[in-house]
């Protein structure tokens, strides 16, 4: 790391915004796909709940293998994974714009999802190679792009299928991706010379398998039957390979994650409420797009084109924008312990204003905008608590896990989504309006339990064993570091170094 008081050179001048446009071109890849389903579906063929799979892909790759590259990424590999990863994400991106159906889709978008676990390396990137100042406000920007990613990856898809077809947003995804994997091999620095470990493949078999299980099982359950034994024996073996999974992190040398992380209560505080928070924003992303493009002679929707529907997540980006930078401005007097659940209480309002008004387009993006607003504050929080309470050597690894669970809970939303869609079949072969009242009270029941794991885990928070060396005259109280993290964007970096 260069010392703070020396000038900085011109590739770590342009390091930030390199690795901020990653960041941006990640969160967009991941949403790319989401108002384009019911073109999909028309043009391929295919149903709604199967080309829901173009997007639930991207997201199942990605939280199977960010674990991996942020173990590699851990050490002397870094530089390689990094732009490995991105070179596999424009191969996705090519793969995707090319017409070679609907199987060729769904690849491309499996390759896409590589990218997924960009985000986590390049905040360690910018922790080791910048001064502290610089690199607090660097992860603090990185972990909003996400939401301000999403917000722009969906009017942005929807212009271009407009205007230039299906498959222009694809081309875009891959001109981006080559312009950054340029920028990057220029500018990125050396890797951390860190001793190199085994990589966990059998960990990262299981946690695949038992991934891909439950989220094909929420996929068909419509058409096996929510009761079938053929289903309930598929979310068996699903269920009994993520337990072996998970007994084989906590007892390998080298786990993929180190799941004794998790016994603190602010990291299991926060990958809970990432795993329930991205099930219910996923939800209602997955729905609204569908929604207003659903045309008026089916009895409800608005008939909105693929641009309109790009556009309904632009009150959630700048929303969650906004709200991340206020998260900052209060934290210091307001506790992790009531921020963490207030943001899933506006997630709340917004999912329960669209389940219950769907009279105007008016009602769909302030509902939008609520839950980007809700959203904000929990994204901004949940990397706070984990900071603030792992080791420095382990943030990689607890951030990655916390992407991991987030990615599934995307995955998952996603899925059930189109399941509950499925299992309601209206006129024209579009799902009854029903279906969506029935997905959006799900939804607010996801908000609600999100809500009160984050208050209950965080607010009766005991003091973990310290992560560093901490004065014997000042113990910190519980929740001061966190507080302190999401003030500067993380945690102090000199005493973590």
């Amino acid at each position: 790391m260069r010392d703070a008081g020396t000038t900085p050179s011109w590739r770590e001048r342009a390091l930030v915004p390199v690795l901020l446009s990653v960041g941006m071109l990640v969160a967009v890849v991941s949403s790319l796909g989401a108002p384009l389903i019911p073109t999909i579906a028309r043009v391929d063929h295919v149903s709604l709940d199967v080309a829901q799979w173009s997007l639930t892909v991207t997201m199942l790759v990605g939280a199977v293998v960010t674990p991996l590259m942020g173990r590699l990424g851990d050490g002397p590999q870094r530089r390689r994974v990094i732009l490995g990863g991105l070179a596999l994400t424009l191969a996705g991106s090519l793969l995707a714009a090319l017409p070679t159906g609907f199987t060729g889709l769904v690849v491309g978008r499996a390759f896409q999802g590589v990218g997924i676990a960009l985000t986590p390396l390049a905040m360690a990137t910018a922790r080791d190679a910048l001064p502290p100042e610089r690199a607090r406000h660097a992860v603090a920007t990185l972990s909003l792009t996400s939401a301000a990613g999403v917000g722009l990856g969906y009017p942005l898809t929807g212009i271009l299928a407009q205007y230039l077809g299906l498959h222009a947003g694809f081309w875009f995804a891959a001109l981006a991706a080559a312009l950054a994997l340029a920028a990057l091999a220029v500018v990125l620095p050396p890797s951390p010379q860190r001793p190199k470990h085994p990589l966990d493949v059998l960990g990262a078999v299981l946690l695949a398998a038992g991934l891909a299980g439950l989220l094909y099982a929420t996929t068909v359950g419509g058409r096996w039957g929510w009761a079938s034994g053929r289903l309930l024996g598929l979310v068996a073996v699903s269920v009994l390979l993520l337990v072996w999974w998970m007994v084989h992190e906590l007892r390998t040398d080298h786990p993929l994650v180190d799941m004794r992380l998790v016994r603190d209560r602010s990291v299991l505080a926060s990958d809970l409420t990432a795993l329930l928070s991205g099930v219910g924003m996923y939800v209602m992303l997955s729905l609204v797009p569908q929604y207003i493009q659903t045309p008026e002679s089916a009895g409800y929707g608005f008939g909105a084109s693929v641009v309109v529907a790009g556009l309904i997540l632009t009150p959630f980006s700048v929303a969650s924008m906004v709200s991340g930078r206020l998260v900052r401005l209060v934290s210091r007097t307001v506790p992790p312990g009531r921020l963490l659940p207030l943001g899933c209480l506006v997630c709340l309002c917004g999912t329960a204003l669209f389940t219950c008004v769907r009279g105007g387009l008016w009602e769909a993006f302030v509902a939008m905008g609520l839950i980007g607003l809700g959203a904000g504050v929990t994204m901004s929080v949940m990397p706070a608590l984990i900071v603030g309470a792992v080791p420095a050597h382990e943030t990689s690894s607890a951030m990655s896990f916390n992407q991991v669970v987030k990615y599934i809970g995307y995955s998952g939303g996603s899925a059930f989504s189109a399941a509950v869609l499925a299992a309601h079949p209206g006129a024209q072969g579009l799902p009854a309006e029903h279906g969506y009242r029935v997905a959006g009270l799900a939804g607010c029941a996801v908000w609600v339990l999100t809500a009160l794991t984050g208050y209950l885990l965080v607010r009766n928070r005991r003091p973990a064993a310290p992560s560093r060396k901490v004065s014997e005259s000042h113990e910190p109280a519980p929740g001061d570091g966190a507080r302190r993290v999401i003030a500067t964007g993380t945690a102090d970096t000199e005493a973590q170094r």
